[in-house]
């Protein structure tokens, strides 16, 4: 990659190369709060969003489903209990630590969590 390119972050440009690290650390800084960021931002309409995906997703017994930028697993817990084969990846890992830390105080077990760049796959 050049050094010339350069990537649009908030209200600067940024050399690209540097795009992934300053995206990851924003969202490494909130992976904890995330969700309840989700809630005040949307004004808790985002579990609505979610729960209409997931009715129209019908996920079932015997399928195998990416939940590909699934961070914290929200839309993944959704679904777990179709029983589904379903894996969380995302680019952060924190976002995953915090999923994998959630599915474990619900008692949910089965649900893969892969650090993946969705860009690379």
């Amino acid at each position: 990659m050049s050094t010339s390119e350069t990537a649009s972050f908030g209200y600067e440009d940024i050399p690209a190369d540097q795009k992934e690290e300053r995206v990851g650390a924003i969202f490494s800084g909130v992976a904890r709060k995330y969700d309840v960021m989700n809630d005040a931002m949307s004004v808790g309409m985002h579990r609505l969003w979610k729960d209409k995906f997931v009715r129209r997703v019908r996920p079932q017994s015997g399928e195998t489903i990416l939940d590909m930028a699934g961070g914290t697993g929200d839309i993944a817990f959704r679904m777990a209990p179709s029983g589904a084969a379903i894996t969380v990846s995302d680019i952060n890992q924190e976002m995953l630590d915090v999923g994998i830390e959630r599915a474990a105080k619900r008692g949910i077990e089965h649900l893969e969590w892969s650090r993946q760049n969705a860009e690379e796959l």
